[in-house]
């Protein structure tokens, strides 16, 4: 198989993925000729946007119950909760703020929100955030935290970064999450919790941005309590009981619909 582009080989594991109903990466690497590595932060990222579910030497299709209940195909729905969740986060900032923007998907979708403020000032540990910031025509200014580049989440980690955000005092912060456990507080499978804290620690206000079918997915490592947490912006699919619980926890919940954007 010739050699393809990062962007066509994941939707071709996509699409094998959907035919085949799992695949595994012995097999992926050796049929698009690169790395076990290479196809690992593949399915890493696949999974960080809500694609596939990562298995022991592979990947499966998400179970049923993380999929809405009436659409077979998520991927346009997803696209649209993510826009109605960045625009209802960008009315969260007012012109002149100094805010965090944590690297994932969900917090990407923020970035064309931002053209309609003046004055912003953004940190991130995110390339592909950053590089989005650059574009924008109302020209924030912009902070990159440095420190060690860790590939399986795509962004900059470590002490570095730490010390680094550990100097700035930010309005916001604005950070995305693998998991919501109800009683704890947000989850990661990145073991690479400090950073997310010291962004916390840095921010007068944590906004969370997560797609409902987030709620209970068994992830084991705790990002931030929700004694660390003022917002979350979440999509209609979130039950009252749910929203009711997060607020016993202190927790303002946004719900927002496809159709708000």
């Amino acid at each position: 198989m010739p050699k393809r582009n990062t962007v066509q080989r994941r939707q071709s594991i996509l699409q094998r993925l959907s035919e085949q109903g799992e695949v595994q990466v012995e097999a992926l690497a050796r049929d698009f000729e690169t790395s076990e590595v290479t196809i690992r932060k593949d399915l890493a990222t696949l999974e960080k946007s809500g694609m596939l579910l990562r298995r022991y030497g592979g990947a499966i299709p998400l179970p049923q119950e993380l999929l809405p209940e009436d659409q077979p195909s998520q991927k346009p729905e997803l696209s649209q909760r993510k826009q109605a969740i960045a625009a209802a986060a960008s009315a969260c900032i007012r012109d002149h703020n100094r805010i965090i923007i944590d690297f994932g998907s969900t917090t990407a979708a923020l970035i064309p929100e931002l053209n309609r403020k003046q004055g912003l000032v953004v940190m991130t540990n995110s390339l592909i955030v950053a590089n989005a910031i650059r574009e924008l025509e109302n020209e924030p200014t912009l902070l990159m935290t440095g420190g060690t580049w860790d590939a399986h989440s795509e962004s900059f980690q470590g002490q570095i970064a730490e010390q680094v955000l550990q100097s700035y005092d930010f309005d916001q912060l604005f950070i995305g999450c693998d998991g919501i456990d109800l009683e704890r507080g947000t989850t990661t499978f990145n073991e690479l919790l400090g950073l997310s804290r010291v962004m916390a620690s840095s921010a007068r206000e944590v906004i969370v941005l997560a797609e409902a079918d987030k709620v209970n997915r068994r992830i084991p490592n705790l990002e931030l309590p929700w004694d660390q947490v003022e917002k979350l912006i979440t999509d209609e699919r979130l039950s009252d009981e749910y929203q009711h619980q997060l607020e016993q926890q202190g927790v303002q919940v946004i719900r927002v619909t496809p159709e708000q954007i």
